[in-house]
């Protein structure tokens, strides 16, 4: 039986207080890059009861992506965009999604996120971090940026960390691994990275600096 909208948010309440989950409810966040950050990331956020967020990636779920991103076997050759909807609204039926299934590009990419009050970027490449930290905090003076730098591999997860860089600006990771060193991606290494974003942005919805 699926909870009614007042029992799901009666359970949050109890849980983060009240003042908090208005908070959280009221917050619109951007996700940039739906695989395995940017799909835990939007778990986390979902579970705490944000209110809105907005997907934003142009690919689609490859079998590949399985062991490490928040898809199912049945939703390979889907967008991302649409299967992770799906998938959050089964978890939580009351947030709005809104999926823009597009490239982002120096082009579009404020726009995609001008909406949210907190842009998390999860993205693989280098480059594509960096267009995206850059457009934000250059060109959006009034939105908080959180990114990930350095999750792959077997080493200890205890060496990912969040850390504050300026007052609009956390970063997320050990800042050293690299996939493309040839060392893999493991789910759960990866998730404790997109946790430490996600927990950064709901510490930032409630007041806090820092992390």
């Amino acid at each position: 039986m699926v909870p009614t909208k007042e029992e799901f948010f009666s359970a949050l309440e109890f849980r983060h207080g009240r003042e908090n989950q208005r908070k959280f409810a009221e917050a619109t966040v951007a996700i940039c890059g739906l695989g395995g950050l940017g799909s835990n990331i939007a778990i986390c956020l979902a579970r705490a009861g944000i209110g809105k967020l907005i997907l934003i990636d142009f690919d689609v779920v490859d079998v590949s992506n399985l062991h490490r991103q928040q898809y199912k076997a049945s939703q390979v050759g889907m967008y991302k965009t649409e299967a992770l909807k799906e998938n959050l609204l089964e978890i939580n039926p009351y947030i709005t999604i809104e999926s823009r299934t597009v490239r982002m590009t120096e082009d579009n990419t404020v726009k995609l996120v001008s909406e949210a009050d907190i842009v998390c970027e999860a993205f693989d490449k280098a480059e594509c971090k960096a267009m995206v930290v850059n457009a934000v905090l250059t060109d959006i003076k009034d939105k908080i940026i959180v990114s990930g730098s350095g999750m792959a591999g077997f080493s200890s997860a205890n060496t990912i960390v969040t850390k504050k860089l300026s007052n609009r600006f956390y970063m997320c990771g050990d800042g050293v691994s690299d996939v493309n060193d040839g060392i893999g991606l493991i789910a759960s290494r990866v998730m404790v990275c997109a946790a430490h974003e996600a927990h950064i942005v709901l510490r930032l919805l409630m007041g806090e600096q820092t992390p």
